[in-house]
């Protein structure tokens, strides 16, 4: 059985270069600016759910719904002996999700869904402020709000106005924010997946310690706590990088365990700003040798860059939080990332694809 979900087309121009990393290493001060070249990516999620037990439900993330200046979605197609695959969509959060049913006694649940997608490198130009087109109030108020891993009063609230004292506006609030969360946290290996963004722990116990899921969601809450609307992004890492970095791109084509979160705040002044805090500190881990210091050179430049641009060999699910999965019986999510299985038995650790069981592959279209 085959089924094309949904097509979009859009005109994608193959011309241009990607910004590098050796501009800045030559110019300090020279503009970063958006990308010109866009690349085509496929990305495919295999799933064969290990032990089915009744009716086994399986939710998966899709690429970002709506397109915007730095990813476009193609389409998403799929295979399998489901009973009913559906797209479900989240227009709160402009995304989507795949849903997909097996009856009770399907004895080897099997699906394949395939993303085509295209995306260019993303960059703030900060000298020409008042280009960007203005957000809906109500698209501000939404990422404004708390949520149950995200409280923007108490601990969270004193913390974002200690961090940003003297900070004017909005892009001064944010990078106090930024560069707090650069000196202040690290990247914990020993965190399962990528976190779970529960913030208000992090500040209470004074572990500062996790991964991308728990680092945005500190810059995320923080920047809401002191009026700055400001959104994770959760998606997974496709090709490596072209920055230079070994650390911030998939190592191979499988892309199983390549998920990764980042986060947007909003400025009056310049729209949807991209940053990555997680990833400085990533850098400072991972990168070889490993465990450099805040003032390496790799560093340095790193932190620079991930105020304001994203490279885009990332593929961007959604920005949904507190999410209830369709005709799920469990417990809310967090966040969509990761595939999601039901079974009578109950849900499956999403963290364990070998169990679960699910593989997630990558690769560019260059033809």
């Amino acid at each position: 059985m085959d089924r094309r979900l949904f097509l979009k087309t859009a005109s994608i121009s193959a011309a241009g270069g990607l910004t590098s990393w050796s501009g800045l290493a030559r110019s300090q001060n020279a503009p970063w600016t958006e990308g010109t070249r866009w690349r085509s990516f496929e990305v495919t999620t295999r799933v064969e759910v290990a032990k089915p037990e009744g009716v086994t439900r399986v939710w998966l993330p899709l690429p970002l719904a709506a397109d915007t200046s730095w990813i476009r979605t193609f389409d998403n197609s799929w295979s399998g002996n489901a009973a009913n695959a559906q797209l479900v969509r989240l227009s709160r959060f402009d995304s989507a999700l795949m849903y997909v049913e097996w009856q009770a006694g399907t004895e080897r649940p099997a699906f394949e869904l395939v993303s085509r997608f295209a995306t260019r490198d993303r960059a703030v130009d900060w000298s020409k402020p008042g280009r960007a087109e203005p957000a809906e109030r109500a698209v501000l108020a939404r990422y404004l709000e708390p949520t149950e891993h995200i409280p923007t009063d108490g601990i969270v609230r004193d913390t974002a106005h200690k961090v940003t004292k003297g900070a004017r506006d909005d892009v001064a609030k944010a990078r106090a924010i930024y560069d707090w969360i650069v000196n202040n946290t690290f990247r914990d290996p020993k965190t399962r997946g990528c976190g779970i963004g529960d913030i208000k722990a992090m500040l209470e116990s004074g572990n500062l310690g996790g991964k991308c899921a728990d680092l945005s969601a500190l810059f995320v809450g923080l920047a809401r706590a002191v009026g700055v609307p400001a959104r994770d992004v959760y998606g997974v890492r496709v090709v490596p990088s072209q920055w230079g970095y070994k650390s911030l791109g998939a190592g191979s084509s499988d892309i199983t365990r390549a998920q990764h979160c980042r986060a947007e705040f909003y400025s009056r002044a310049f729209g949807w700003v991209p940053v990555d805090p997680a990833d400085v500190r990533k850098v400072m881990l991972e990168e070889p040798p490993g465990h450099l210091s805040i003032v390496d050179e790799k560093v340095r430049l790193a932190r620079a860059k991930l105020f304001g641009a994203w490279e885009m060999n990332w593929l961007a699910y959604n920005y949904a939080q507190d999410v209830q999965l369709p005709s799920s019986s469990g417990a809310k999510l967090g966040f969509l990332m990761y595939p999601q299985c039901e079974t009578a038995s109950g849900r499956k650790d999403s963290l364990d694809p070998d169990h679960f069981k699910y593989q997630i592959s990558a690769r560019e279209i260059t033809a």
